[in-house]
């Protein structure tokens, strides 16, 4: 086929190539399409106005004669440059080599090209020498670039059918699997050859859902996510969405589209999800606990039975209130605030113990926790409360307390010092004999026990923990006949005896132990008065023995006769008894002066009232020179009543003391003053009564006595040393 028309028959004579040049120059511009011409050698020598608008510019110019093709250059399809030389026009000219809708592309001087569809064909002479060339061609780049988008398109509905995440696939009209992608082939594990080919209902769990779709598909209906179930091949079912339409030509069924898309995760996520709100809705009444869920406002939005019971409201009474209406009012702020701070956000949850009032009026006593659920951002959406009925336990707590509180009453109460320990031994209780008798005050978790310092009865240093009360516990028994003594921080010393006792829970497990401390400082003095009572008596028969020895020995010597000797030595043995009797009464401890004078002088001083007065400073003495000195009062006063100062109407007895410092030593000054009596004189010999109590002074307690006999009165004198002798004090 050509595209040059046949030339008039009279010009039949020229060739091809002959009648081409010798047209007019117009000529080729009546071919539709560009053409242009070459001779045998090559050479550019005709081409129509068309050509030179596709090369986009003028070949030949300036006399410069051009080969083969008027493009600015040329180009392979695959955009390799070709040589002129190389050109398909080269090949005709060369070998008369046609070409038949060959593409190349061809470049314009301004750099854009276009893809031409060229036909060469060489023209010969009547004997078959080739004289040139003709070349039409044709832009074909619109045709190319549509070639080019349905290229695309078609590689990108290929990509987009077997790349797809999605299972796909076609079906024909008689249900058979025409075509299916990889997904679809991954979601049920066959390979193409074992799933393309056969029926789709093969696939299908359920034939009456196949068989629906394929009706609806079939009636042109459209299906969106239409549920169906397809087995594996492994046996199992997925749970898939089917999303299909239908092809129709000329009103002829012909295939469907189908996507599919699995969902056998999504449901059986949907399956343990519902089963968990089953569970959860189950437990949510079922629970022996309050449950219920407040907006941020408090108001209830979801309660369950237990919580309806427990308050003795019904569930519709209880979802139009907001939690604080039923709290007593005494508890509401704490619970308010701390909602709003778990609302904000400040709190992630909170517990508190309240009373609820229930409408029968009666309180109920309600542990809550109290947790929030909040979204993906941290808002609040509600709040959930866990409520437990704590009545009973509160009770028992309240009595437990009180019980507590008595029990610490009781042992405040008592005279000993108790407390208690932990199993560790740390102090947890003590009551207030305990800080009298450790002289401090103690602290709670201080260790064993709460005094200062301890020492055995011996005088030992005793560690804390090794007392009594650690051995306790640490051997778990009680520890009893044990003595010890609690050092006070002043340094004095507490004799007691304790009794550790280790505490057990209903289990028998070691909880802590109670331990009385009993003070025994008194015991142990009594038992010293009894030593001391014991070693004076002992003493004081040797020497009541030998003084009474002396005062018959004495009495005998000047009595002038038996019955002068009875009376006398009677008075001397009253007097002595009278020492006695007064130290008696004191149970032969420490004896202040002031009370041994005013007992010797009272059988005196009742008869003579004013007439004796007795005056001196605070001074103790014990018992050997409380005896001493009640001998020599008891000898003044009984001469005094007889001869001296008493024995008349005005006389008048003074008795002072006082204490003062002498070299060093502590000395008291007693005198013995008498007014107002007969006049005295001297005696003419020295009596009994002045050797006893020179005795008694000066050899017992080491003083000095001086008696005046002045005519006035008698005056006696006395200096004693205040030491361990003759004082305590």
């Amino acid at each position: 086929m050509t595209n040059v028309e046949e030339f008039p028959a009279e010009a039949r004579k020229l060739t091809e190539f002959e009648a081409l040049i010798g047209a007019a120059p117009t000529a080729l511009d009546a071919i539709p399409g560009a053409v242009y011409l070459c001779d045998q050698e090559g050479w550019l020598i005709r081409y129509n106005s068309e050509a030179v608008a596709l090369w986009g510019r003028l070949p030949n110019a300036n006399g410069a004669k051009e080969r083969f093709c008027g493009s600015h250059r040329l180009f392979l399809p695959d955009g390799t440059p070709l040589p002129a030389e190389d050109c398909p026009m080269a090949d005709a000219v060369r070998s008369g080599t046609a070409t038949r809708n060959a593409e190349v592309i061809m470049e314009r001087p301004d750099g854009s090209r276009f893809t031409a569809l060229v036909n060469i064909r060489a023209l010969t002479d009547f004997r078959g020498n080739i004289q040139g060339a003709i070349n039409c061609f044709q832009d074909i780049s619109a045709h190319k670039n549509m070639e080019e988008e349905v290229r695309r398109k078609s590689s990108d509905l290929e990509d987009f059918f077997e790349n797809s995440a999605v299972g796909l696939h076609i079906v024909s009209g008689e249900g058979i699997i025409l075509r299916a992608n990889q997904a679809e082939l991954d979601l049920l594990g066959y390979r193409a050859d074992e799933y393309v080919g056969r029926h789709i209902a093969e696939f299908h769990v359920d034939a009456p859902v196949i068989g629906e779709i394929l009706q609806k598909l079939s009636c042109g209906e459209k299906l969106d996510r239409h549920p169906a179930r397809l087995r594996a091949k492994n046996g199992s079912i997925k749970d898939v969405l089917v999303t299909s339409n239908s092809r129709f030509h000329d009103g002829k069924f012909i295939n469907t589209r189908c996507f599919t898309l699995d969902v056998t995760y999504l449901r059986e996520a949907e399956r343990a999800r519902r089963e968990s709100e089953e569970r959860l809705a189950a437990t949510y009444e079922a629970a022996t606990v309050g449950i219920a869920e407040a907006d941020e406002t408090g108001h209830l939005l979801r309660v369950n039975d237990a919580i309806c019971k427990m308050l003795g409201r019904s569930r519709e009474e209880l979802l139009s209130m907001v939690f604080l209406d039923y709290t007593h009012r005494d508890d509401q702020a704490e619970d308010s605030a701390n909602y709003a701070r778990q609302v904000r956000g400040e709190l992630d949850s909170y517990s508190v113990r309240k009373r609820a009032s229930k409408p029968d009026g009666t309180t109920v006593f309600l542990d809550v926790y109290a947790s929030s659920v909040r979204d993906e951002a941290g808002r609040f959406l509600y709040g959930v409360r866990v409520i437990q009925d704590v009545t009973d336990a509160q009770r028992m707590e309240d009595r437990i307390r009180e019980r507590e509180r008595h029990m610490r009453d009781l042992l405040e109460g008592l005279p000993a010092a108790v407390y208690t320990t932990d199993a560790n031994g740390r102090i947890t209780f003590f009551n207030k004999a305990c800080i009298e008798m450790a002289g401090r005050t103690p602290q709670l978790g201080d260790e064993w026990c709460v005094t200062w310092r301890l020492h055995t009865a011996d005088g030992a240093p005793l560690p804390h923990d090794q007392c009594p009360m650690a051995v306790a516990l640490k051997e778990d028994r009680p520890v009893r006949g044990i003595e010890a003594v609690a050092e006070r921080p002043d340094g004095t010393m507490v004799p007691f005896i304790p009794y550790p006792t280790p505490l057990h829970d209903t289990d028998g497990k070691l909880i802590g132990a109670i331990n009385m401390l009993v003070d025994i400082t008194e015991r142990k003095q009594a038992e010293n008065r009894q030593k001391t009572l014991i070693d004076e008596l002992n003493h004081r028969v040797k020497n009541t023995l030998a003084t009474v020895q002396s005062l018959a020995m004495q009495t005998a010597r000047h009595s002038e006769s038996l019955p002068d000797f009875g009376k006398r030595y009677e008075k001397r043995l009253l007097g002595l008894a009278r020492a006695h009797d007064l130290l008696s009464q004191r149970h032969w401890e420490d004896a202040p002066l002031d009370y041994l004078a005013r007992e010797v002088l009272a059988p005196i001083s009742a008869s003579f009232g004013e007439r004796v007065k007795i005056q001196g400073p605070s001074v103790t003495l014990n018992p050997r020179a409380a005896l001493s000195l009640t001998m020599a009062l008891t000898e003044l006063a009984t001469n005094a009543a007889k001869y001296g100062a008493l024995s008349s109407e005005a006389g008048m007895l003074q008795l002072t003391w006082l204490v003062r410092e002498s070299a060093g030593q502590t000395m008291l000054d007693l005198i013995w003053q008498e007014s107002g009596g007969p006049p005295v004189q001297a005696p003419t010999r020295r009596g009994f009564g002045t050797r006893l109590m020179e005795r008694c002074i000066e050899r017992d307690l080491g003083g000095e006595l001086d008696l005046v006999f002045d005519p006035k009165g008698l005056c006696c004198r006395t200096a004693i040393p205040l030491r361990g002798s003759a004082l305590n004090g």
